[in-house]
């Protein structure tokens, strides 16, 4: 009926942030570089920020 205007930013960056850890902590227990790794975690993040702004 109405679009709720108000978002959850930090919620939304904590949820991508813990669940995009998660792989990344597998990743490089498997030998993936650390770096690699960590910035496949900021695009899941920024991907979600995205998603729940747009959406």
């Amino acid at each position: 009926m109405y679009k709720n205007t108000k978002k959850d930013w930090l919620g939304s960056v904590v949820t991508a942030a813990i669940g995009a850890g998660v792989v990344t902590s597998f990743a490089i227990s498997q030998g993936q570089h650390p770096l690699i790794a960590f910035g496949v975690t900021g695009m899941a993040i920024a991907a979600a920020i995205m998603i729940d702004h747009y959406a």
